[in-house]
Formats: C-alpha cells, structure tokens, sequence
C-alpha cells in the first residue's frame, strides 16, 4: 500500500519528468490524494534527509563566510530545536512569529515548528512595534523568535507571548540553548486540514489580510512552483527573496526541498551585480529567480559568458521590459521566464520550461491547477476577465481561507470560483497576458486602461527606475492616464525629462492610451516594496474634488502641444 511519502514522491518524479513538454504534463499530472496524517517536515524533509549528505542550505556572506548543512545535518538541528521549543511549550496549533533573516535558524526553526504541529507566522524584519502588535494581536501568536537587533521593537508590543532570541537580549529565552538539548525524534503530529502557515499580505489596498496555509496547500501545492522554475534533484537553487513574505517559502524553501536541490544564498548589504555573478558562478548554481530589478541591474553590468551549469532563469513580481529579456539571451542564450502567483495560492500561470516564451506573456496554467478567465460583469467565461480558480474541484494549492474575516472569504470564493482579483487576457494558444488588478484598471474616454501595460513601457525609458499609473479624474474624457515616477539617476526632475517620457510612451502605445500627465514622486510602498497605488488615486481624486491642479506635475497638452 502507498504511503503518502510515496504518493508524493511520485507526484514529484512525473512532473520533473513531463514538465518540458506542456501539453503532456498537463494531461498526466494529478495532484497527490494525500489523506489522513501528514506533515511534510516529518514524512517529506525527514525522509529525504535519512543519511543524505549532500548540501541542503549554503550561505555565504558578503565577506566571503559561509556556511553548509546537509539535509542529515538540517534534519537533526531541527530535532534539536523542536525538542528545546517543545519545552518551552509550543505545541500544536499555538502560532509562531519567525522574524529572522536569511540565516540558518530561519530554515531550522521553520522545519523545527512544523515538526511540533505548530503554524508559522513568517515576519519581515523591517516591520516596526505598530505592526508587530497588529501581527500579535490578530495573528494570535503565543510565541516570537528574532534577532537580538529588532528585540527592542517588542517592548512597545502588549501580549503573552513567549519571547525567543537569536543572540542576547534581557528577557528573552537564548535561543543558542536549543543546540545544548538532546533531540528527540518527531513522529507526524498533523492532519492535511491541519494549518502550518499564516501569512499576512502586504496590504496594498487595505490593512494586511492573514493568509492561512494547511499542511498541503503550501506542501503540495509547491508542486507547481516546483516545475515552473524547473528545479530538479541534485541542483543548486537561488532565488533573491526577502524572509517574511510568501515569495520566500516559494523559491527558497519549499520548492528547492521538494525537488532535493540545495537552496544557495547570498547575502549582501549592497547590491554589486559582479559579486553576485562571481557567487552564481562559483556555486555552480543551475536555477535561478530574481526580480526584474535585479535582471534590470545586472544588464548593466558585464553579464560575461553563460554561467556553466545555469539552466533556467526567471523573473517574478512587476513588469519585465522586453529589452532586459533580449540582452540576457544574447549574453547567455537563455530566456527570462515569467510566472503568476499570490500569497493565498503556489504558482497559478508560468512560463514551463522549455516552452515557447510569447513577448509579454506570463504563460500558461499549470498543470493541476484549473485558471479561468471569468468575465466580471457577466460571471461567464470569457477571453478577458479575471483571473479564477475553479472550485469544481477545488484546487490543492489554494489556502484554506482569510482568518477572521468571513465576509472576505465569502467575497472571493462567491460563483463557485476563487477570484484573485486580476484581470487578464488569453490568446488562441492559451497564452496568458496580465492587464491590471480589478481595483486598478479604469476606463478613459470609454476605453479600458491598463496600468501595467502602460507601466511596462514606461520603464523602458532609460529615465525611469518605477512607474505608477492612476486615473486623473477629467471632465469630459471620465479620467486620463497619469504616471508618477522614480527617476533614475542623473535625469533632471524638469519638464524636459517630462517630455521625453511622454513621447516615448506614445510612439509605443495606441493613442488612446497616452500618458497625458507625469509627476515625479516618490512612490508610496507596502513594508513590502509593493506600490500602494490606493494612495495615489486618493491624491488625485481629492485634488479634482477640491478643484486644485497639483502644480508639480507635467502636462502632456502642455508639453507636446497635441490634445
């Protein structure tokens, strides 16, 4: 009889074997029947790890330190320290903030938390006590672990909670006495409906949702992650992510671990593109997943020759200009593939590996999982719409639900689908191109606007690192189409870069869709980098309310002298 570790494993072999032919993968794979217990720290690490020596983790600094543990290694420190964490009290269900970096004790206390049938509250380090205390409070957390450099945050955050310390701090337990225990082996303590993860957005609309995982939406559900990067065993896996938000447990965690591949980080204060070259080289690494600022970085620098034993490369979060694409496939001969995801499900749409790359296209839906486009006003599927999860059979890699908040759920789950709340179109060929969020696409002169495919040309002018595009409230065309922008350096804040930009973007854009206004601001941001463009149409809907012009900005009328 097949254990769930077998089913698993099987589920894992078929599509690293199939994955590079689309049509195939997607007719044979099935997502795994795991039923009954599971724990995948337990009945996946646990067993992949039994006597296995190669590297699981390896760190290097930016001075040249590094570390290397193997999975047997990683396997016993987390014994460890789910056993000292067992003493001090942490059970089953009881949530676990995980504040720390891309350190070891990140990886072990992930592994060592899941072993104890506890759920992780992975937290950025760059939270202050204001939002600590909304994560201890709705987030219920009995227990932290941190760094001693952000303990002083907690003193201003009320709660019983437990407090633990990577490194010194008065008051809180040493974490360091985890390694002093002797460790005690971890049977499977959960159920598939069990939670593991809670995960708080990053709020670019509203205050941050939790997003709660089970045991095998992440788990399995990474499955799909797992193929897109095309990450297979024996590989060295990079990916620049930042601990705290989903993107990490995706790339740098999950699944890396799935396929066996050892996870490689490289930690630095100040992005250098030849220092990170020189480490991808060095290590030999076969995958690798960075976010199109970094891809826009490292153009511009000397990419030299193709690394030896690169394989596939990708690029995840915001817009990526055509021009980055082509100058990486001209230096390496690989091509920058694109994916879709959020933090309340794994990879939905990817570029596969192997496949076609359509210009602007984030691909296609991944095997298992059921993407449709529904239409918003009609609820029916369509071409262009939102983008859906159909709940007909509802799909592995979908979270279990918002916690607290019942009405929220039954927003997105509302028609039989899980809306995401993105709009997007599909071609003859199933290619998938993204249009905008539901919340940000708007109508002028009763053509639809997208503000990511103006954004995506915008950046492609060498004066600009960022754009923004909000509607301007306008009286007779209903809103135009107006950018803020983060220059890049030594480009002059005046109406002569103003000008350029506007040009650019309509020499490269239909004309309905001219960027007829350009401020340049310093864009509103989520703890997680993410662009809060809420705050941007509140500005101009209250400057058009008030009726006063916001006098920093350029006009396209003005400047280009066409209306």
């Amino acid at each position: 009889m097949s254990t769930n570790t077998d089913l698993y494993r099987a589920a894992r072999d078929h599509l690293v074997a199939v994955i590079s032919d689309y049509d195939k993968a997607v007719g044979t794979f099935t997502w795994p029947e795991i039923t009954g217990a599971f724990n995948w720290a337990t009945d996946w690490f646990d067993v992949i790890a039994a006597g296995n020596n190669r590297t699981a983790l390896w760190i290097v600094e930016e001075d040249g330190t590094e570390t290397k543990v193997s999975f047997a290694e990683m396997a016993e420190r987390s014994d460890r320290v789910a056993t000292w964490l067992k003493g001090l009290g942490v059970g089953k269900a009881d949530r676990v903030i995980l504040m720390l970096g891309n350190q070891v004790e990140l990886w072990e206390a992930m592994l060592a938390v899941a072993k104890l049938g506890a759920v992780v509250m992975p937290t950025t380090g760059a939270l202050g006590p204001a939002d600590l205390a909304d994560r201890i409070d709705r987030g219920g957390a009995r227990f932290v672990i941190a760094n001693a450099a952000d303990a002083a945050k907690f003193d201003a955050v009320p709660g019983e909670y437990t407090r633990i310390c990577v490194g010194e701090a008065p008051g809180w337990h040493r974490y360091a006495d985890a390694y002093d225990v002797t460790p005690q082996r971890f049977d499977t303590v959960t159920t598939v409906d069990d939670p593991l993860l809670v995960y708080f957005t990053s709020g670019t609309t509203s205050r941050p949702k939790l997003v709660e995982h089970s045991q095998v939406s992440y788990p399995v559900g990474h499955l799909s992650t797992m193929a897109w990067i095309g990450v297979t065993p024996g590989d060295v896996h990079l990916a620049i992510s930042s601990p705290g938000w989903a993107k990490h447990a995706w790339s740098c965690f999950f699944a890396p671990w799935i396929a066996e591949a050892t996870i490689f980080v490289y930690n630095y204060g100040r992005f250098d593109a030849a220092s990170l070259l020189h480490q991808i080289r060095r290590a030999g690494v076969n995958t690798f997943c960075a976010p199109p600022t970094v891809w826009r970085m490292l153009i511009q620098s000397d990419l030299g020759a193709k690394p030896e034993g690169l394989r596939e490369i990708l690029g995840a979060g915001e817009p990526l200009n055509p021009e980055v694409i082509a100058a990486v496939e001209r230096a390496w001969g690989l091509t920058i593939r694109d994916g879709f995801g959020q933090t309340e499900t794994t990879l939905q749409v990817g570029n596969t590996p192997g496949q076609p790359v359509k210009a602007g296209s984030m691909g296609r839906p991944m095997p298992g999982v059921p993407v449709v486009l529904v239409d918003p006003l009609t609820g029916k599927l369509a071409d262009e719409g939102e983008i859906c999860l159909d709940l007909s059979s509802r799909p592995v890699n979908l979270m279990t639900g918002y916690l607290g908040d019942p009405k929220r759920n039954d927003a997105v789950m509302h028609g039989g689908y899980y809306h995401t709340g993105d709009v997007a179109s599909r071609d003859s060929d199933g290619y998938i191109t993204y249009i905008g969020r539901t919340d940000d696409v708007f109508k002028s002169s009763d053509y639809k606007v997208s503000p990511f495919e103006l954004e995506s040309v915008l950046i492609e002018h060498p004066a600009v690192v960022e754009a923004a595009v909000v509607p301007q409230p306008h009286d007779t065309r209903l809103a135009v189409p107006k950018a803020y922008v983060t220059l890049a350096e030594g480009w002059a804040a005046d109406a002569g870069t103003a000008r350029a930009i506007m040009e650019h973007a309509r020499d490269h854009l239909a004309p309905y869709l001219k960027v007829r206004r350009v401020e340049f601001f310093e864009l509103p941001k989520t703890i997680s980098g993410k662009i809060r463009r809420v705050e941007l149409r509140t500005r101009e809907d209250e400057a058009h309310r008030s009726g006063t012009p916001i006098d920093t900005e350029h006009r396209y009328e003005d400047l280009v002298g066409e209306r």
